[in-house]
C-alpha cells in the first residue's frame, strides 16, 4: 500500500476529510456526521489480550488493545470479510501520536478507496472501530474518538524527604494539591541525605540511595499513594549518593548517576511495582549532583551535574521505555546541585542550583525534551534543594540554600517561578523530592 489517507479519518463533526492518494492529489470525502456509540458497537467485541508487536493479523469480531510504547503496529486486516463484520482498535498506553498504527486493508477497500492507500493513526488516546459495508466502501470507521481529556498521568500531591542538618534526617514534609508545605512528619526508614526520588505505578513515589555517617546506602523507601513512607527495602544496584531520579513510561521510574571513588553513570530502573532492577550499564558522561524530571508526558531528562572535574551543562533524554541517550550539547548555565520537575501536564523545569555561587535562574524543557536557555532568576539564589509536581501540573522548589532554609517556590502550569514563600517544617538540604496521588 502507498500514499497516506491521514491519521485520523473519521473525526466526529470534521467536515470534509483529506486523502492523499498515490499520485499526491489530495481527494475528499462528504462530512463525517455523527458516528455511532461506541458503548453499542463494543458491546458484541471479543476483547484480545494487549498487542505489543510490530506486525498483527486482525480476526473480525475481536478488539485489539494495542500498545506502541516500543514501536509501531501494522495491522492487516482480513483478507475477506462480510457485512456487519467490525474491530475495533484501541490505544493501550496513549502512545500512537509517538508510534502510530498502520492499517492495511489487505486486498479490500478501505472507506472507499482501494488497497493503494496507506491507513495511519497517529493520535493518543484513540478508540477505532471499523465496520466491514460492502465492496464498494469497504472498510468504515465507525468511531474514531481520541480521549483529549483522558485523566492526566500526574499526581496532585507532593513529598519532600530525608536530607541535611548537621547530621542525616529522615523526616517528609507533604506538598497538598495547592502547594501548600505541611509541618515535618516523623521520620520512617535510615535517616540520609543527597538522595534522589522519582514516581512510580502512576500515583507512587520512591525514594532511593544517599549516604549517612554509615557510608554510601542503596536502600529504598517506597510512598503509598497517599503520602505514607515505607521502612527500609534492602537495597538493589550500586550504593552512592548525589544520584537523580525522574519517572518514565507513565508508571515507571529511574535512577542515575552518582558518585562512588569517582563519578559513575549506571542506572536502576523502577518497575510499576516499585522494585528496583539491578545496574544498567551507563550511557552519558557520568556525573554527580545533577538533576532530572519528566517530559511529553511518558519520557525523561537528566541534566547538569559535575564530572568531577568541571561543572556541565549537557543533558541525556530517557525514552519511554526507559532507554538513556547519549550526551546533548548543554543549553544553560553549567551548574551543579539543583533541582528539577515537571509542570504543564507534559514539560520540565530545571531551576537554581551552583556554578562556582549559588544561582536562581531556571531552564525549561519542552514537550519533546528540547532544553531552553537561562530564565531569569525569581525568588532567593539557591542550590543542595529538592523540586517535585503537584496539583497535576504544577511544581515546586524547596529547601536548600547556601546557609540551610525551608523557603519554597512555586512552579505554575505555564513554567513561571514565584516569589520566595516563607520555610515549613526543619530547613535541611540535600534532600529528595516526588509526587503522589
Amino acid at each position: 500500500m502507498s500514499g497516506i489517507i491521514g491519521s485520523k479519518l473519521n473525526v466526529r463533526g470534521s467536515g470534509p476529510v483529506g486523502k492523499l492518494g498515490t499520485d499526491g492529489q489530495v481527494l475528499t470525502s462528504a462530512g463525517a456526521g455523527k458516528s455511532i456509540a461506541y458503548e453499542d458497537i463494543a458491546g458484541g467485541i471479543s476483547w484480545q489480550a494487549v498487542e505489543t508487536g510490530s506486525t498483527m493479523t486482525a480476526v473480525a469480531g475481536n478488539g485489539y488493545p494495542i500498545d506502541t510504547s516500543s514501536n509501531e503496529c501494522t495491522i492487516t486486516l482480513p483478507a475477506s470479510a462480510s457485512v456487519g463484520d467490525t474491530l475495533i482498535f484501541s490505544d493501550y498506553a496513549r502512545n500512537w501520536a509517538t508510534n502510530k498504527i498502520i492499517i492495511d486493508s489487505n486486498g479490500l477497500n478501505y472507506q472507499g478507496e482501494d488497497d493503494t492507500y496507506t491507513v495511519e493513526y497517529s493520535t493518543d488516546g484513540l478508540s477505532l472501530a471499523i465496520t466491514y459495508m460492502d465492496a464498494t466502501q469497504g472498510w468504515i470507521p465507525t468511531t474514531d474518538d481520541d480521549v483529549t481529556d483522558a485523566p492526566y498521568k500526574g499526581n496532585q500531591e507532593g513529598i519532600f524527604g530525608f536530607g541535611y542538618t548537621g547530621s542525616p534526617v529522615g523526616m517528609t514534609n507533604l506538598v497538598s494539591s495547592s502547594g501548600v508545605v505541611a509541618t515535618d512528619v516523623t521520620a520512617v526508614g535510615t535517616a540520609r541525605y543527597a538522595v534522589a526520588a522519582c514516581e512510580y505505578g502512576g500515583d507512587k513515589g520512591i525514594f532511593g540511595y544517599g549516604e549517612n555517617t554509615g557510608g554510601l546506602q542503596s536502600i529504598t523507601n517506597l510512598v503509598s499513594n497517599a503520602g505514607v513512607v515505607a521502612t527500609d527495602v534492602t537495597g538493589v544496584g550500586t550504593a552512592r549518593p548525589y544520584a537523580a531520579a525522574c519517572s518514565y513510561g507513565g508508571d515507571k521510574g529511574i535512577f542515575g548517576f552518582g558518585i562512588t571513588s569517582g563519578p559513575v553513570s549506571m542506572t536502576n530502573l523502577v518497575s510499576n511495582a516499585g522494585v528496583v532492577a539491578s545496574d544498567v550499564t551507563g550511557v552519558g558522561t557520568a556525573r554527580y549532583s545533577l538533576a532530572a524530571c519528566e517530559y511529553g508526558d511518558d519520557k525523561g531528562i537528566f541534566g547538569f551535574g559535575n564530572d568531577d572535574s568541571i561543572r556541565v551543562g549537557m543533558t541525556n533524554l530517557v525514552s519511554n521505555a526507559g532507554v538513556v541517550a547519549t550526551d546533548v550539547t548543554g543549553v544553560g548555565t553549567a551548574r551543579q546541585s539543583l533541582a528539577a520537575c515537571g509542570y504543564g501536564y507534559d514539560k520540565g523545569i530545571f531551576g537554581f542550583g551552583y556554578d562556582g555561587s549559588p544561582v536562581g535562574m531556571t531552564n525549561l524543557v519542552s514537550n519533546a525534551g528540547v532544553v531552553s536557555t537561562d530564565v531569569t532568576a525569581v525568588g532567593t539564589s539557591s542550590w543542595r534543594l529538592a523540586a517535585c509536581e503537584y496539583g497535576y501540573d504544577k511544581g515546586i522548589f524547596g529547601y536548600g540554600g547556601d546557609s540551610i532554609t525551608a523557603v519554597t517556590n512555586l512552579v505554575s502550569n505555564a513554567g513561571v517561578v514565584a516569589t520566595d514563600v516563607t520555610g515549613v517544617g526543619t530547613a535541611r538540604y540535600i534532600l529528595g523530592a516526588c509526587s503522589f496521588n
